[in-house]
């Protein structure tokens, strides 16, 4: 204790330079912590983008293209899917349910997803979490829209407002479907997923507004029996398409999803591929682990650096503290009292840093928090360090003794050499 003491003491006589080796260990501590969080939550939100979907059918391409272009919204698929065939597959034994997906459109650079009003029941993330409204209630007309959290904040529109469709994907377009407005009539609660960023419009409205004569013909019978069954209003509201960019399916049981996979694959009259999208997710984070790995490199050179920072401090105080180690060996200090005073000081700067680090991380995380799930939809879990992350700290604390060690030598050998006259 009494050492222990005398360190802090020394360390408070010092402590600009002290300040200063403390916080740049702090900020590699915050820094390391950081990247490690994020790299763990962003896998986490990755794979929780779909959820409880067994299968994903489109036209025949990449596995990974596939999962990109229907679920994270990212490029376009070559060729799309027939009606006809989707009907069929729809009908195969052990299919619960499917959601019709058609993609093409964009409003103000945001994706349009023409689909039918199953998708707000069978649609889910993260933990099959299905999705909810924060204002409003899925279309029930074909000039109605619903919006993804994120578009409604971005572009401040709310329940009411009129929306023109654009064609084509990009943030420019230069053919607006004006003829056909939309009014929006609900807005999800956010996801964290591409869902945020989309605007949800009836299938049946693709067609409508690309001059398909069947939805006018729809819409009119819409407007006429306002009143009918819940199920002939949303089959008025899917048509028939002649072909959507995919479709989602979700089985009865596991078991016929392997099967119908390979039936898919195999399917004759055209070609199309079925995926399982959490098997192609975790192709596609493999694909992306060196990212990380370079992260975690970059990190862990930051905290090197900042210890061999101290280290640089230590050593050149050093020769400053022989008439400070001379008194103290005058007093009654042996050689390996001076040994652990000075390994003793590297460690609890090591220690402090690590402490103000955390601290550093923890204001950090919650600050970026929200950034990042708006900008980067992942979610950031403001918990206790994990397991790993504390073995981080373990293991820069270790490393921070060792560097210690080499002017804690040091001032032995001094001591040793010095003895009890004092050496300028």
């Amino acid at each position: 204790m009494i050492l222990i003491k005398l360190a802090l003491r020394s360390l408070y006589n010092r402590r600009a330079s002290a300040f200063l080796t403390l916080f740049t260990i702090a900020i590699s501590v915050m820094l390391l912590l950081s990247i490690e969080r994020v790299r763990v939550d962003a896998k986490t939100s990755f794979s929780n983008t779909i959820s409880g979907t067994d299968l994903i059918v489109g036209a025949r391409t990449g596995d990974i293209q596939l999962l990109l272009s229907s679920v994270f919204r990212i490029g376009h698929a070559n060729n799309s899917v027939s009606w006809s065939s989707y009907e069929y597959i729809k009908h195969q034994r052990g299919v619960k349910w499917t959601i019709p997906m058609s993609l093409g459109d964009s409003h103000k650079g945001q994706t349009v997803l023409g689909t039918s009003a199953d998708y707000f029941k069978h649609y889910k993330f993260a933990k099959k979490q299905p999705l909810s409204f924060r204002d409003g209630h899925a279309f029930n007309h074909l000039n109605e829209v619903v919006l993804g959290a994120q578009v409604a904040q971005k572009l401040g529109y709310k329940l009411g407002d009129s929306i023109i469709i654009s064609h084509g994907m990009g943030n420019t377009s230069f053919h607006h479907h004006d003829d056909n407005p939309f009014t929006v009539v609900g807005i999800l609660n956010a996801t964290g997923t591409p869902v945020d960023k989309t605007l949800h419009i009836p299938l049946a409205a693709i067609e409508l507004i690309h001059g398909g004569t069947g939805g006018h013909a729809e819409h009119e019978h819409e407007h006429e029996h306002e009143h009918e069954h819940e199920h002939e209003q949303h089959s008025d509201l899917i048509g028939e398409p002649k072909q959507i960019t995919a479709f989602l399916i979700g089985f009865d049981s596991p078991l016929y999803t392997l099967q119908v996979r390979r039936n898919i694959n195999q399917f004759k009259a055209e070609a199309l591929l079925a995926i399982m999208p959490g098997v192609t997710l975790r192709e596609l984070w493999e694909m992306l682990t060196i990212i990380e790995k370079i992260l975690l490199l970059f990190s862990m050179v930051v905290v090197l650096v900042s210890l061999l920072g101290m280290l640089t401090t230590l050593l050149a105080s050093l020769n400053q503290r022989r008439r400070e180690l001379a008194i103290l060996r005058s007093v009654g200090a042996r050689p390996w009292h001076l040994f652990t005073l000075i390994s003793m000081e590297s460690l609890l700067t090591t220690f402090l840093g690590c402490l103000l680090g955390c601290g550093l991380f923890y204001i950090l995380m919650s600050l970026a928090a929200g950034y990042l799930q708006a900008h980067a939809g992942i979610t950031i879990t403001i918990a206790m360090l994990s397991s790993y992350e504390l073995m981080l700290i373990g293991a820069i604390m270790a490393a921070g003794f060792i560097v210690g060690l080499i002017p804690a030598t040091r001032a032995y050998f001094y001591s040793l050499s010095d003895g009890m006259s004092i050496k300028i």
